[in-house]
């Protein structure tokens, strides 16, 4: 629900402000109680960066942009679920992760999912909707990008996973600030302070605040919470919801109506996560029983202390093979 709900909120918001100062703003927001009033985790700084960079900047810059160029809401919530199967592939040519038939399987079915959403957006209002479903996608490709430094990170600091999502939150807002100056250009960003005390003033304000305190911090802190308590592979497939929830409340608070195509095309979408997300049945041996794939971790926003358990086992690497802490910080905050 926080998750979800958070994507409605990003549309009020940009009623009001211009995409890459929004997301300046929202770093800016975390960034700063941060620095100081929480320490720096005891990570390598190139770790962090990356993070910051894939999760923090790449992400939202994409996916606010596209939704400021007429991405519906709904849907946005779910092309950006692309950065799971994104996130084993570049694990697999980056990392040398072990791929599984069913995870390959799985990225297949998704992609399928993907493929039929942007075909369907190239034959609606002359291709012109399909520019912004390509930015989600790009959107969802830096969301990989900070999951694998979310990963690296962690293996140098295994306990500090809340620690490391709040510093990530630092690399983001003044390279974002410096860009919205360049693109966006000062008078629109002091146009975006006037009235405030409007409806739509008010209502992106509101939109911000969830966003910040509901969607990152408690959503956040939520998801921290159940993966402390639960296997990875039990808790991960729920984050499959967040796409439900965001269409479902984009329709009810928006209006939105999302075409029966692409809900098919996203029910692909999400099948395909699932299938290299669930745990393989009790049959296969004590291995298979022990493993949460790639795509599980993949697919959930927010990094998670887990308990060394076998339960949270990843698969091995040529790097060695990764903790059930390293498992931990392969996804973070959304949104």
């Amino acid at each position: 629900m926080c998750w979800g709900l958070n994507f409605p909120a990003i549309h009020l918001s940009l009623q009001q402000f211009p995409p890459f100062f929004l997301v300046a703003l929202r770093f800016a927001l975390i960034a700063v109680p941060t620095m100081l009033l929480v320490p720096r985790p005891a990570v390598r700084v190139r770790w962090l960066l990356l993070y910051g960079l894939g999760f923090g900047i790449l992400q939202f810059v994409f996916l606010y942009w596209a939704m400021s160029a007429g991405m519906p809401t709904g849907l946005a919530s779910l092309v950006l679920q692309s950065s799971a199967p994104f996130t084993v592939v570049l694990a697999a040519l980056l990392l040398r992760e072990r791929v599984s038939g069913r995870q390959a399987l799985g990225i297949l079915v998704a992609a399928a999912g993907l493929a039929g959403i942007a075909l369907h957006r190239a034959d609606v209002a002359g291709g012109t909707t399909l520019v912004p479903v390509l930015l989600t996608l790009c959107g969802g490709l830096g969301w990989a990008l900070g999951n694998l430094g979310s990963r690296l990170a962690v293996r140098t600091a295994p306990d500090e996973s809340f620690r490391l999502l709040l510093w990530m939150s630092v690399v983001p807002p003044v390279p974002l600030l410096a860009l919205s100056l360049a693109v966006e250009g000062p008078a629109r960003i002091g146009d975006s302070f006037t009235g405030l005390g409007s409806p739509t003033g008010l209502a992106a304000l509101g939109g911000l605040a969830f966003t910040v305190l509901i969607g990152t911090l408690l959503g956040s802190g939520l998801w921290t919470s159940l993966m402390a308590r639960y296997p990875a592979g039990v808790v991960a497939p729920f984050s499959m919801l967040v796409p439900v929830v965001g269409i479902g409340s984009a329709w009810l608070v928006l209006g939105e109506r999302t075409a029966p195509v692409e809900l098919a095309c996203g029910a692909l979408v999400v099948g395909g996560v699932l299938l290299g997300s669930v745990r393989v049945g009790a049959g296969r041996g004590r291995q298979d029983r022990a493993t949460t794939s790639a795509v599980a971790i993949a697919a959930t926003p927010s990094p998670r202390p887990v308990s060394p358990s076998p339960s949270v086992v990843v698969a091995d690497s040529a790097t060695g093979a990764p903790t059930a802490s390293d498992s931990t910080a392969w996804a973070s905050s959304r949104r």
